[in-house]
């Protein structure tokens, strides 16, 4: 069995803070070598310098500058968007900052060791919706003010009201006959006298994004697998670790590491998804976005610039999955890509007759990257997530030592750590070719940052000082909707 999709790829980490170490992590997980410390560069394909500094044979080498959790943090901008609007930027725990920078760090190094010399964004990613936006910290309030923290009888209950129907479903899971049309002051009264747990398994069931600030593991993450170390991913049905003392790998033969034209098909929305897109467009790939005729990606009614951001430069085809018609255009354009990005729930997908697993059976390369809540495996597959609340669920709440208010951390952040981590995922299993099912949940990508057998961060750095990401301009704005649907469906044959 294929240890990873990296199965013949060397690299050294000399060093470096929880960033580089993450990316080594992460490398290590997808099969890769990696070696520590100093190693003759004719050996290795790539280096991570202590410094984050990325170094491959034949190309100049990308200067870099390591740093703390708590420093990544600060220049990451989400520092800025956690804590009450008139106290100070809270920190967060674990390294929420320096693993979205870890990733990017990796899949980087991956990109020039295939001759792909781009430079990526950093870990502002987390802010980026957020700046273009003009979203401020409000807590207990996320930074797009539709999801609250509220104290419950046992612990904390984060509550997700972003859709229409999510207040809609409100009477059904407390039992009440009404709830008015400002509800945060009745969810805030009826959650406080009852359990957390009861609460999130009814909201589970009900199709609720609210769910239960976690006291331990659960048994979504135990039928996952995910217990103690949490992984940000699942590939073809197993959580593959980091290989660390005790496990060293055979080193297989050298191989010439390229990257092929890449045509990818994401079929996600709002900003996980999209982001991997995003960053697989701006390493070459041809990303065609797809969406309902009827029900369009969401974002599009959100922050304009954002939306441009992510999907700027890529082609827009649009269906009517409601017709024989659409849904084998979907099948064809499935059938015909490299990468699959989507993010359903498994039973969605199928009822359009896109079944993961059928798909993959019957092609000898293709990467699926599947982007969920939970996972789309264990009894809380079919459950609803968002950015806000999944990272609730991983354990990323930060607390006000003055007041106690709990502080959603930066804006929907579970959204882009996993969308930097399913770049990379996509990235690996194309250089190393195969077919891959990655699975990837929002929750778990949460939870690697904050529970995680990572060595130790080092000491605490309490002097940083919060700073605003950067707004990132997209270059053009992005296709209007289906305006490539003929011209892309003729090209590849498709009716």
């Amino acid at each position: 069995m294929s240890r990873g999709p990296l199965d013949r790829l060397r690299v050294a980490v000399s060093g470096g803070g929880p960033a580089v170490r993450h990316a080594a992590r992460m490398l290590s997980s997808l099969g890769a070598t990696v070696l520590r410390g100093d190693a003759p560069m004719v050996d290795l394909d790539g280096v991570i310098d202590g410094d984050g500094t990325l170094m491959v044979p034949g190309i100049p080498a990308v200067q870099a500058t390591d740093a703390s959790a708590e420093a990544d943090w600060a220049a990451s901008g989400a520092m800025a968007l956690t804590g009450r609007a008139d106290g100070p930027p809270l920190p967060a725990p674990g390294f929420p900052a320096s693993a979205a920078r870890g990733a990017l760090l990796a899949t980087e190094l991956l990109a020039r060791i295939a001759g792909r010399t781009v430079s990526l964004p950093g870990a502002q990613v987390l802010a980026a919706r957020a700046v273009l936006a003009g979203l401020r910290r409000g807590a207990p309030w996320s930074a797009g003010r539709a999801f609250g923290v509220l104290r419950a009888a046992d612990g904390w209950l984060g509550v997700n009201l972003a859709r229409a129907s999510d207040v809609e479903l409100l009477p059904a899971w407390l039992e009440t006959d009404t709830v008015p049309g400002e509800p945060w002051s009745v969810l805030a009264e009826r959650v406080a006298c009852r359990a957390a747990g009861p609460l999130a398994e009814r909201a589970r069931l009900l199709g609720l994004p609210a769910t239960q600030y976690p006291d331990g593991s659960d048994e979504q993450l135990s039928a996952r697998g995910q217990t103690g170390d949490v992984w940000p991913f699942v590939l073809n049905g197993r959580v593959h670790r980091a290989a660390g003392p005790g496990r060293a790998r055979p080193v297989l033969p050298r191989r010439r590491w390229e990257l092929p034209p890449t045509l990818v098909v994401d079929l996600s929305s709002l900003w996980a998804g999209p982001l991997c897109g995003h960053l697989l467009t701006m390493l070459g790939a041809r990303v065609v976005k797809v969406e309902s005729v009827h029900r369009p990606d969401g974002a599009r009614f959100g922050s304009a610039a954002f939306y441009d951001l992510l999907h700027s430069g890529q082609e827009s085809v649009a269906l009517d999955f409601r017709t024989a018609e659409g849904r084998a255009a979907l099948a064809g354009l499935v059938a015909a890509a490299d990468v699959v990005i989507e993010s359903s729930r498994p039973r969605a997908l199928r009822q359009l007759g896109v079944v993961a697993d059928d798909v993959l059976s019957a092609t000898r390369a293709k990467c699926w990257v599947s982007i969920t809540a939970y996972g789309r495996t264990g009894p809380w597959s079919n459950a609803v997530g968002f950015g806000d609340d999944t990272a609730v669920a991983g354990g990323l709440l930060a607390f006000d030592p003055a007041t106690g208010v709990p502080a959603p951390c930066g804006d929907a952040i579970a959204d882009p750590l996993t969308g930097v981590h399913a770049a990379l995922v996509a990235l690996a299993c194309r250089l190393g070719g195969g077919t891959w099912l990655a699975d990837l949940a929002l929750r778990e990508h949460v939870a690697a940052t904050v529970h995680t057998g990572l060595a130790e961060l080092g000491e605490r750095d309490e002097r940083v000082v919060a700073v605003p990401a950067a707004p990132r301009s997209p270059e053009r704005p992005a296709a209007a909707l289906g305006a490539d649907t003929a011209r892309v469906l003729a090209e590849l044959g498709l009716p």
